[in-house]
């Protein structure tokens, strides 16, 4: 490729990084929540047995007192 672009989440997280086979939830995967030291998902892919594991992060909102300070600057 003569560009080189990332795929958004969505998309890298619904391939096996092993044998690069589509999944299809509940046929050829196995998605699992688990609380174990951090909040994480665990996706088995079921062709060839490969465990991937995202963390789920807390979102974390802007506080209003930074956004008010942010919108009463005067533009230089």
């Amino acid at each position: 490729m003569a560009a080189k672009v990332r795929l958004p989440v969505e998309f890298r997280r619904g391939t096996c990084k092993d044998c690069n086979a589509l999944f299809v939830h509940g046929v050829n995967c196995r998605v699992r929540v688990k609380q174990k030291r951090e909040p994480h998902v665990v996706v088995t892919c079921l062709n060839c047995g490969k465990q991937t594991r995202y963390r789920l992060n807390k979102k974390v909102e802007k506080s209003v007192e930074y956004q008010d300070n942010n919108t009463n600057e005067t533009p230089r």
